[in-house]
């Protein structure tokens, strides 16, 4: 899967995979390859931060 650079096209295209095909936002870097710093990071910067009781970005 590729995930958008811009952040809030990112935190939807997160939100939708965690929502529909992972269980932890682990299991989505492990399996996509990508660099979870970096995506928290990006999202982050809109004040979205991972919450693993919900398993979304809020």
């Amino acid at each position: 899967m590729k995930f958008p650079k811009d952040p809030v096209m990112l935190l939807s295209a997160v939100n939708t995979a965690l929502r529909d095909y992972y269980s932890s936002f682990d299991a989505l870097v492990e399996d996509n390859e990508i660099d979870g710093d970096e995506i928290i990071a990006k999202l982050a910067s809109i004040d979205y931060h991972y919450d693993p009781s919900m398993n979304k970005f809020r």
